[in-house]
């Protein structure tokens, strides 16, 4: 601040500074430095309470807590039937759906109990045609698709074909009875009823299933104004790999019919049901937008899912890339630990979720189901995919704002140009100090994000050398506040603390050539100036992040223009001037106030949502178990906090160093990581907990792999492994039955390796015969103009299993099943030298297959390699077939597994029994 004790200064003569940009003002002659010393005397900086960064501080945390609290748990209270009416939405209905369901327990694909879960929707699915609207038709239909494969090659689909067979779905097309063609332009809801084997589903998705019987019962009260007809397919073998939504689309008449399709699914349990993808046509959430009563979504959260680092896939997938379809998938992401896990109960189902996304769902319906002006060409240029696609984000729940991507890069353009007009000008006007100066700021900012995310990485590293778990935070998530934000919190202080030191000393040299300034008062003013760099490197960091962004057309990219945009604007309005006689001044606190404000209100909440999603997926982080260094996901959720900090402070860490709240910003972080630490190392807190549970896979394994003849007997062993970082023994310890950890026994389940797991041989011959174990034949093998080889094999007791066929020696294969050709030739990808092939149905799929192997041209040239080498040939083929059995041995393990674990299952897990068998390359008949 500056005072003017006594008579009014002389007015001083006029320099070329400009302090819009800052740094020593630049001089042409003596005369240049026109600020007397009777004025600079007469102004004194004062030194900034420490309460005051204090302050702001608080108001920080406490602003994002509280848009994060509104944005996403602030949910509607559930509505009864009679609440609802007749053609509303009543959660309290739709959760007796959720309840029947859960109660069956875990229902995959081919089980007794995704029977009765289908007999039970299909159940409710008549009473809602019995009950619809005289001028309604509903039409239900139980479809039982035939066998297909699905061949896309994208995502987790690289190197696979995933292929199915006797799968039913339930499927009621709702439309008015008196509109002609109203049948031809279809709106497709779609979500799954099956399970993974290890949860009851009351997330993933049984919530889902429950919220389309009461839009449709709701819809089937409304639908005699409509000009299209709306779908809800609920099919079975989505946790599989996405077959019920591709035997749809591939084999159900209506397929042809549909226009808009819309998924629901669930990556947590309860919670607001977000939208995590759109597109790629924006008609659909232009309409959401303008219909929804509680809109939620964020398109940040569409470009992490689209960029792979979340492994996983939803049917929107098979709509959008297979049908070329546009529309919405929506998801629950609360409680995202709990996913696929025994956790996934009726009792996590937060009051208000499923009255949200049925709500939303409700409303969107009603907007377009009377359109005429549905999307029809379903092919889409890639200049109107990138264009058009929309940009997307919601403000506190409650308004979402939609705009496309031309308009999106438009607007960036624009604020791009102009920044760089901006500190072009302001450069040509400071000079070499200015240019100086302004590197030494973006030197700090380098600094700061070293040291934070090495502060916070190294926390991540030490963490499994002295706690009993690798992740000692995912039962409790509040624990990263102190483990890893508080270490980054000080590195990006002290990263920037030494930028701000290097700055200064520079600034000094400046200023010392100013004779008349008397020394205290330069000092303050080289604070002031420094503190006012800082501030302004963050301007650069975002700017640089938008201009990233908008080149690879990020939607996400509008964060990074907010976060550029207010800030600028706040420090433009109050502290820049091109007035030549003004002195450096500490940075104001409004400044601060109303250039975080808005960067606050559309972002923040949406940072600690994510970072909730991170933590979730570190309990299934190591995918092949053991392959990973157990501090691997630490680092990665410490990187990400880390990041987020010196995103988001960069403009408050600025402000601190003309107060005197270092000391204690040191003190306090010191203080809540080594209590963080300390509940961690007492167990205070455990690392998992009944209610999130460490997941983990307990299989009664019967080897026969590299078996040269049927005489011999396979290996047997019950193999315990967990996708969650860290070693087993205390798991082991409680079991007692005689487990040997270690890396010492690697697992080949095809789909992945277990390189460290526990395993106990003894007492393993019960559950299971020879009868069971797949059988591998080589029916003929001929080398004429190129050579074939025919293999069938039977998977005996198995309708799930997974198929490796070595690329490095087979160029092409048909396989048939039944005498049908599942998979015809052409098109096949691989990965690591293998093509996989996974296979899953209901009870009468079929279990005899005929395998045509076409080799290739360098097999042979790699066989001689291989000899030479004195190397082993890796297997032509690799089989794994999967029961549905638990054997005595595997009895005794799951019931005394402790109470922190639970079974995890995907469409690569195997069941508690599993088969392993392989065929060599130099085979004989």
């Amino acid at each position: 601040m500056r005072q003017r004790p006594g008579n009014s200064p002389a007015k001083p003569k006029p320099s070329t500074r400009d302090e819009a940009v800052g740094g020593p003002k630049r001089t042409a002659d003596e005369g240049v430095e026109s600020t007397t010393t009777s004025t600079v005397s007469r102004t004194v900086i004062a030194k900034r309470s420490g309460f005051s960064w204090l302050f702001m501080f608080v108001a920080f945390v406490y602003g994002s807590w509280a848009v994060y609290q509104y944005q996403y748990q602030n949910l509607p209270v559930p509505l009864t039937a009679e609440q609802a009416g007749k053609r509303g939405f009543s959660e309290v209905e739709a959760m007796k759906h959720v309840k029947v369901l859960t109660e069956l327990g875990p229902h995959p694909v081919g089980s007794d109990a995704l029977d009765r879960a289908l007999q039970y929707v299909l159940s409710a699915a008549e009473n809602i045609r019995k009950t619809a609207h005289w001028e309604v038709e509903v039409e239900v239909d139980f479809f039982h698709s035939k066998s297909g494969a699905n061949r896309m090659v994208g995502g987790l689909f690289k190197g696979k074909t995933l292929v199915y067979s006797d799968l039913k779905h339930i499927i009621l097309r709702i439309s008015p009875k008196y509109t002609p063609g109203a049948e031809e332009n279809a709106i497709l809801v779609s979500s799954h009823i099956d399970t993974v084997s290890s949860a009851e589903g009351a997330g993933d998705c049984s919530s889902c299933v429950a919220v389309m019987l009461e839009l449709a019962r709701g819809v089937s009260q409304w639908a005699h104004g409509f000009k299209n007809a709306v779908i809800f397919l609920l099919n079975t073998g989505e946790e599989e790999g996405l077959n019920g939504a591709h035997s749809f689309i591939t084999q159900h008449p209506w397929n042809t019919t549909v226009r808009v399709a819309i998924d629901l699914e669930a990556m947590g349990v309860g919670g607001k049901s977000v939208i995590f993808q759109a597109g790629p046509h924006p008609w659909a959430i232009e309409n959401f937008a303008l219909a929804a009563k509680y809109p939620s979504g964020q398109i940040v959260a569409q470009d992490i899912f689209s960029s792979g680092v979340i492994k996983s896939a939803t049917d929107f997938q098979i709509y959008k890339e297979l049908a070329g379809l546009s529309g919405l998938d929506f998801a629950f992401m609360d409680n995202g630990a709990v996913y696929h896990t025994k956790n996934d109960k009726l009792e996590l189902l937060t009051p208000g979720s499923l009255q949200h996304l049925g709500e939303n769902m409700l409303a969107f319906l009603l907007q377009i189901a009377p359109s005429s002006h549905l999307p029809v060409d379903k092919s889409m240029r890639e200049e109107e995919t990138g264009h058009n696609a929309a940009v997307f984000f919601d403000i506190l729940g409650t308004y979402m704002i939609v705009y496309n991507h031309r308009y999106a890069n438009m607007l960036h353009n624009s604020v791009i140009l102009q920044s760089l007009l901006i500190w072009t000008t302001s450069l040509l006007m400071g000079g070499y100090p200015a240019a100086i100066s302004l590197a030494l700021s973006c030197l700090s900012a380098i600094l700061m994000w070293i040291c934070s995310i090495s502060f916070s990485a190294l926390v991540a590293i030490i963490l499994p050398l002295i706690t009993s778990s690798p992740v000692p935070y995912v039962a409790s998530p509040w624990l990263v506040v102190g483990l890893f934000a508080a270490p980054a919190l000080l590195g990006a202080l002290t990263g920037q603390h030494l930028g701000y030191f290097i700055l200064q000393t520079y600034l000094s040299k400046a200023y010392s050539k100013r004779k008349q300034l008397p020394s205290a008062i330069q000092a303050e003013l080289i604070k002031a100036e420094a503190e006012r760099w800082l501030f302004k490197a963050g301007f650069l960091q975002w700017f640089i992040l938008l201009i990233l962004g908008s080149y690879y057309k990020f939607g996400s990219s509008y964060m990074a223009l907010v976060w550029l945009v207010s800030p600028a604007f706040a420090y433009g309005m109050l502290e820049a001037t091109l007035t030549p006689v003004r002195l450096p001044r500490p940075l104001k606190l409004a400044t601060l106030l109303i250039g975080l404000a808005i960067p606050i209100l559309v972002s923040a909440g949406t940072f600690i949502q994510l970072t909730g999603t991170v933590i979730g997926i570190v309990v299934r982080f190591d995918r092949n178990p053991g392959g990973s260094p157990q501090w691997l996901g630490n680092v990665i959720v410490a990187t990400f906090i880390a990041v987020l900090i010196c995103l988001t402070m960069v403009y408050l860490l600025s402000y601190v160093h003309l107060s005197g709240a270092k000391r204690f910003v040191i003190l306090v972080t010191f203080v809540l990581f080594g209590l963080s630490l300390a509940v961690v190392l007492s167990g205070v807190v455990p690392p998992f907990s009944e209610g999130t549970a460490r997941a983990v896979n307990v299989v009664h394994v019967v080897d026969a792999t590299g078996r040269s003849s049927g005489t011999e007997d396979p290996a047997s062993y019950i193999s315990l492994f967990s996708t969650t970082a860290g070693h087993l023994m205390e798991e082991v310890d409680q079991i007692a039955e005689g487990f040997i950890c270690g890396t010492g026994k690697v697992v080949d389940f095809i789909t992945f390796s277990v390189k460290y797991g526990c395993w106990a041989n003894d007492s393993t011959e019960q559950g299971w015969s020879k009868s069971d174990i797949p059988t591998m034949n080589v029916d003929d093998d001929t080398a004429e103009d190129r050579r074939t080889t025919r293999v069938s094999f039977d998977t005996k007791a198995s309708i799930r299993w997974s198929l490796a066929i070595n690329t490095d020696e087979i160029e092409d294969f048909i396989l048939k099943g039944n005498e049908d050709d599942l998979i015809p030739l052409g098109d096949k990808s691989s990965i690591d030298g293998w093509h996989i092939i996974q296979f899953s149905g209901g009870k009468n799929a079929p279990t005899k297959f005929e395998l045509k192997l076409f080799w290739g041209e360098k097999s042979h040239q790699t066989a001689q390699n291989a000899h030479a080498q004195g190397e082993d040939r890796r297997p032509l083929l690799k089989l794994r077939t999967d029961v549905d059995r638990v054997t005595p041995k595997t009895e005794r393990v799951l019931k005394s597994l402790p109470a922190w674990c639970s079974l995890f299952g995907k469409s690569t897990s195997p069941n508690t029994l599993a088969f392993l068998t392989s065929l060599p390359v130099n085979f004989s008949r």
